[in-house]
């Protein structure tokens, strides 16, 4: 075979990432606030753009704004197409996965309403000062106390010298740690805490997990971050097994729990669809019309400034541009909301029983099932759902609120939604009386009464996702709600 320079024509066909592709893909994961924010940059850079009150050509309404059954939709076109395929190598060549939210509750009977938030009124020292009564001591560790909290930085760290306070106090080495057990031992768990190491070793003794083999581990915090397991087993005297139980212990408690108190409220939530029952039995969904960009080209205003341009080549093709770019944005907005309530659609047709009875009757769901029904890839679903939120009877819940993975169940519909679990520890916790806290082997049993069948383990995970502290927070917590 004979060696040598050779030209060769081959045909191809590949799905080319323009700049605008790109940006489209990503307006489908803004949020009402992030959108609004490109529309305002983007009606400040292109002078044929302005909003719908100003004069010019209005863009044709997106069909999204109307409402619509929860039915599964037509096929999709082929901007919906190229913007799918796009969103996948997106994905996959320039690795920029949209974020994803934790689920928030409704307004319905088993769950708390979304826009239910800490006032952000109240201090973390008016707080903990508001416990001291409460939590025992003598006159003189009451004082102390009141010192030490007031020295507290806002992630409940005590940052100055106890030997310095008991010196400047005028009180013994003895008695200043006395006042700072006392502070210790007030909620948040973790406050007072004079390092890492001793905020996370408090949590875990109000866990009851602080054995000799966690000790170990929490003194050891520099190995766990380099990442020295096998030394970290030696010194634990664990397992592999054990030490990766410890590590996710160790994880899910809270190394700033002062930052859970005070802060500023929450913003409210805007929700993107509405959904309510239409008078055929199913069910009308929309787009909140007064979260959707109205954008108009103004046509006039063009062709003022193309005779304007006369001859001149550069101010031509200048304003050229800004036509096809005022095009696609009108264009890319419209495929944008008509995407989001397709998705929306498939997921009230498949969550149709949470939204008639409630939380109980989620069913799991995962993006893959969606993206399958309404024929996208799942990278685009998972666009769509971030940063998006519904609004129907039972409150507002953002859209992945509705994806769940399945648990065991001995129902007749097989496996049960994780979030209907969840509703039911909640609503057995809220239930239980200060004299009978249920621990977790308790849940384990009522569950399984009820068809869940799970791991102790499994319990504590989701009690700790519903913010639900253990039976010894819980116990202790309503023992300061009943004495104040």
């Amino acid at each position: 075979m004979a060696l040598g320079p050779r030209l060769d024509l081959r045909q191809t066909q590949s799905l080319v990432m323009t700049p605008q592709l790109q940006q489209a893909i990503r307006l489908l994961a803004l949020s009402n606030l992030e959108l609004e924010s490109f529309i305002a940059d983007a009606v400040a850079d292109n002078p044929l753009v302005d909003l719908a009150n100003g004069e010019g050509e209005r863009a044709a309404p997106a069909e999204s704004g109307e409402l619509a059954e929860a039915v599964p939709t037509e096929g999709q076109g082929d901007g919906e197409s190229a913007l799918d395929i796009a969103g996948e190598m997106l994905d996959r060549d320039f690795d920029t996965g949209s974020s994803r939210s934790s689920g928030s509750g409704g307004a319905g009977e088993d769950m708390p309403d979304i826009g239910e938030r800490a006032s952000g009124d109240e201090t973390l020292a008016e707080y903990l000062h508001a416990q001291l009564g409460a939590a025992g001591g003598t006159e003189a560790e009451q004082f102390i106390a009141r010192q030490i909290i007031d020295q507290l930085d806002e992630a409940g760290y005590l940052t100055l010298d106890l030997g310095e306070i008991a010196e400047l106090l005028g009180v013994s080495m003895q008695l200043a740690e006395a006042g700072l057990a006392l502070v210790q031992s007030l909620d948040p768990t973790g406050v007072g805490a004079r390092s890492l190491s001793e905020c996370l070793a408090l949590q875990a003794k109000e866990a009851d997990r602080y054995d000799p083999c966690m000790q170990a581990l929490i003194a050891n915090l520099d190995l766990l971050a380099r990442g020295n397991f096998a030394q970290l087993k030696r010194m634990c005297r664990v397992d592999d097994e054990d030490l990766t139980d410890m590590i996710a212990e160790l994880r899910s408690y809270d190394p700033k729990p002062g930052c859970r108190i005070g802060g500023d409220a929450a913003p409210p939530v805007v929700p993107d669809v509405f959904v309510k029952p239409d008078r055929t039995g199913g069910w009308a969904i929309a787009l909140n019309r007064d979260t959707l960009p109205r954008l108009v080209i103004d046509r006039q205003y063009y062709a003022t400034l193309k005779a304007g341009c006369g001859k001149d080549k550069s101010s031509g093709g200048w304003l050229g541009e800004k036509l096809a770019d005022a095009n696609w944005l009108v264009k890319a907005l419209d495929q944008r909301q008509k995407t989001i309530l397709k998705v929306a659609k498939e997921i009230v047709r498949r969550q149709e029983g949470f939204f008639r009875r409630g939380v109980s009757a989620l069913v799991p769901l995962t993006l893959r099932d969606v993206a399958e029904a309404v024929e996208m890839h799942e990278s685009t679903i998972s666009r769509v759902t971030s940063n998006k939120f519904l609004n129907c009877g039972l409150g507002t819940f953002e859209l992945k609120y509705f994806f769940s993975s399945g648990v065991a169940s001995d129902g007749d519909e097989g496996a049960a939604s994780a979030e209907a679990v969840k509703a039911a520890i909640k609503a057995l916790i809220d239930d239980e009386k200060p004299d009978a806290i249920l621990s977790d082997d308790t849940l384990v049993d009522l569950l399984k009464a009820k068809g869940y069948t799970l791991a102790r383990r499994t319990v504590a995970k989701y009690r700790e996702a519903v913010g639900l502290g253990s039976s010894v927070q819980r116990r202790r917590q309503k023992k300061l709600q009943g004495v104040r």
